[in-house]
């Protein structure tokens, strides 16, 4: 499908983050009533070792402004987003016929985007055919909730990320073999994460805490990031063989209250339905506050 006319479409530059910012900043807002995107997270997907931003990504311009965005991140995972002042223009299914096309160039059979529950991203993928994968939340503790501290058991303790290679790959592999437990997730490398991770723009030592075991040994970890007056779990994980013994409880209060130490007055994260660890957070005082789902079509 062709753009309307005066539009155009190139891959992106490095110098186009901004843009691409501004366009996913007014798209939640205009879908969720928040947003929750940063340029640093822009930033730092386009850093990830395996991504090519000459290659994987597109954006459609109106002159100097950007009107919408996509990428393909391992032909698997897309995104793609229509500024909500360029919808209703047919840009939206060039974009889709990109990302597939993209995705299909690059050896994938499989496609597919979490878009807000309810919202018109939503019906744009169902209508194209999209079949539902799974569920995601994004859960809050609210400004005025008590934070209460959860003990760790004897012998076990938190301890402060030390800047270097080594506590990043150990935060990384904590991360990465706990999420592999998933189903349908794709194994991932520390040269990806990493630009996400401790070369994340702005990163703090901080924001990387673990726990550790008798030994010293690192057992668990918890990453969180403060976007504004949010403080966002990215990612938390305990060793299979250490999980029961109330380590993510620890982990994840510390950070609620770490964050709010930095000028956070909420904190947040997701969770989805491969995971089970809805319960978990429940219990800690985390209530829903936003639906996602992901949509997938076969190539």
């Amino acid at each position: 499908m062709a753009l309307p006319d005066g539009f155009t479409a190139r891959p992106h530059q490095p110098s186009d983050a901004r843009a691409v910012f501004e366009v996913v900043h007014a798209a939640e807002t205009h879908d969720i009533g928040e947003a929750a995107i940063e340029l640093e997270d822009i930033q730092g997907d386009w850093a990830r070792a395996s991504f090519d931003l000459a290659t994987q990504s597109i954006g459609v311009w109106d002159g100097d402004r950007l009107a919408a965005f996509g990428e393909v991140f391992k032909g698997r995972r897309a995104e793609g987003t229509v500024h909500p002042d360029y919808r209703g223009r047919g840009i939206g299914t060039f974009v889709a016929n990109w990302l597939e096309e993209c995705a299909r160039a690059g050896g994938s059979r499989l496609v597919g985007q979490t878009v807000p529950g309810g919202s018109s991203a939503e019906a744009f993928v169902r209508g194209r055919g999209y079949r539902e994968g799974w569920t995601s939340w994004v859960l809050q503790v609210p400004a005025d909730s008590a934070i209460e501290p959860q003990p760790l058991p004897a012998g076990y303790a938190l301890r402060d990320f030390v800047a270097g290679d080594r506590d990043g790959r150990t935060a990384f592999q904590l991360i990465e073999d706990a999420f592999n437990e998933w189903p349908d997730r794709d194994p991932s490398t520390y040269e990806d994460w990493a630009p996400r991770g401790p070369l994340r723009p702005g990163f703090e030592p901080w924001q990387i805490r673990f726990v550790t075991d008798p030994e010293g040994t690192e057992v668990g970890v918890c990453y969180t990031i403060v976007a504004g007056a949010t403080g966002f779990v990215d990612a938390i994980a305990v060793r299979r063989d250490q999980r029961g013994l109330g380590l993510a409880r620890a982990l994840l209060t510390d950070a609620f209250e770490r964050a709010r130490g930095h000028g956070a007055t909420v904190s947040e994260l997701s969770t989805d339905s491969r995971t089970g660890a809805l319960g978990l957070y429940e219990h800690v005082g985390m209530h829903v506050t936003q639906t996602w789902r992901h949509w997938m079509t076969d190539l």
